[in-house]
């Protein structure tokens, strides 16, 4: 996700964009966008007045911000550091203080819809921070997504994050097993969730993930995954327990999500819980 998204601000923002991976190929694929690659985490604290997080968990971004050369050692004053993965919002605020005490400011804005909105700038993106801090990075956020939502301190970003991700994996749930029991009657899976779009039950997980992957069993590795899945999903249940709720359903979803892990499908997209819901034990997990 972090690649398109570089590009769409390269393309669209007219600012200079320096960029670091520990992988070289996206950095080579971003050069014919004017992306300059950097060698290290220093280096793109030294080049950039706002610096933008794109990793894969919050244990990620503590690692580049926490770390011996990591961003809290090079970090300026008056710099904008943003989280656009999905983290603890704990950490979220654990980082902020941590930044403020350099004089630089600290956002969570986790991104939310698919691999293809990241391509065409069209993500959904929740913010937390210092109002005057999401005013300042709240121009460059539109180039890389259609919806861009202020929540309000910092942390509140990844709150509604995780349970957004919540409520969608305990909607792929309702999928699978409705398109379980409808398949084991006989009935036309594909006629089954057309004619559940035309109806209330339709939906963005739905139209995504029961179109694209559940129905043509499309679970490609280079996808969110299912391991990644549960990441969020446990970020989601530990928010629950630390305000004394207990969520049934979530913790349904997670033990699928789990089952699908030990299956062999824990890199694979995540709607292959699908799978798990239907009692396959004959899947053939190819690796697109």
């Amino acid at each position: 996700m972090g690649e398109p998204m570089c590009r769409n601000l390269a393309i669209k923002s007219g600012h200079s964009v320096v960029a670091y991976d520990q992988r070289a190929a996206p950095l080579e694929r971003l050069r014919d966008q004017g992306v300059k690659p950097a060698n290290d985490l220093q280096q793109v604290a030294a080049s950039a007045d706002i610096i933008f997080l794109a990793l894969p968990s919050g244990a990620h971004v503590d690692s580049v911000c926490g770390d011996p050369g990591g961003l809290l050692d090079h970090a300026r004053k008056g710099q904008v550091v943003v989280d656009l993965g999905t983290s603890p919002a704990d950490l979220a605020q654990r980082l902020e203080q941590a930044f403020r005490a350099k004089e630089v400011k600290f956002a969570d804005a986790p991104i939310a819809r698919t691999r293809q909105a990241a391509e065409q700038g069209t993500l959904s993106i929740m913010v937390g921070g210092e109002r005057d801090t999401f005013e300042t990075i709240r121009p460059l956020l539109f180039h890389i997504g259609s919806e861009v939502t202020y929540c309000g301190a910092v942390g509140a970003g990844q709150v509604f994050k995780v349970l957004n991700n919540m409520v969608l994996i305990e909607t792929v749930v309702a999928l699978s097993e409705a398109i379980a029991v409808a398949t084991r009657m006989g009935l036309d899976a594909t006629l089954f969730f057309e004619t559940l779009a035309k109806g209330s039950a339709d939906s963005f997980a739905l139209r995504n993930h029961g179109m694209k992957a559940i129905l043509p069993r499309h679970f490609p590795e280079k996808a969110f995954s299912t391991n990644y899945a549960r990441k969020d999903l446990g970020y989601a249940l530990a928010l629950a327990a630390n305000v004394g709720l207990s969520m049934r359903g979530a913790e349904v979803a997670d033990g699928l999500l789990e089952q699908a892990a030990a299956a062999g499908f824990g890199d694979l997209y995540w709607p292959i819980i699908s799978r798990i819901v239907e009692g396959s034990r004959a899947y053939s997990a190819s690796r697109e």
